[in-house]
């Protein structure tokens, strides 16, 4: 892989198999740089999983996904022609500033509208475990989602 790291949305290409150690040293390396922001800027003798940094609150699609890439969930896919072709999440932005939603989507008779709730369960405890809030809505057609912002918790509780 060449170029700068970016986490996966969920409307990339596949990630290829054949790099997946690569890729997995990178979202490794991602990810404790994230951490070491929070421990730079974040309250001293805090817990730096507790609170979003300033710069994921600015960029909550980046952060919330690298944070799901981080737990090893995987990302959905589209090919060339926007078609989905894998199962996974995808995080686009909130309606509101400093916001992201999570979905759980796959190729049509994927399947993943069944486990789309456990899917998304699953997410939402690896992203309260790093400072989000995640919370679990029902859209329209029953199609769940969550809505993901920073909690506002105190590193030192």
């Amino acid at each position: 892989m060449s170029g700068a790291f970016a986490a996966a949305t969920g409307d990339g290409p596949p990630l290829p198999e054949a790099d997946a150690e690569q890729r997995s040293r990178e979202v490794r390396a991602a990810f404790e740089g994230l951490l070491q922001i929070r421990r730079l800027t974040g309250r001293r003798g805090g817990d730096p999983a507790a609170r979003p940094a300033a710069w994921e609150r600015h960029q909550p699609v980046r952060a919330v996904a690298l944070a799901l890439e981080a737990a090893k969930q995987p990302p959905s896919a589209v090919d060339a022609t926007g078609a989905r072709v894998a199962t996974g999440y995808r995080v686009t932005p909130g309606e509101r500033p400093g916001t992201a939603v999570v979905e759980w989507l796959g190729p049509p008779g994927s399947g993943a509208a069944q486990g789309e709730e456990a899917a998304l369960t699953a997410c939402a405890t690896a992203l309260d475990r790093l400072g989000w809030d995640a919370l679990l809505y029902r859209g329209p057609r029953r199609h769940r989602h969550l809505e993901v912002e920073p909690a506002d918790r105190d590193p030192r509780a």
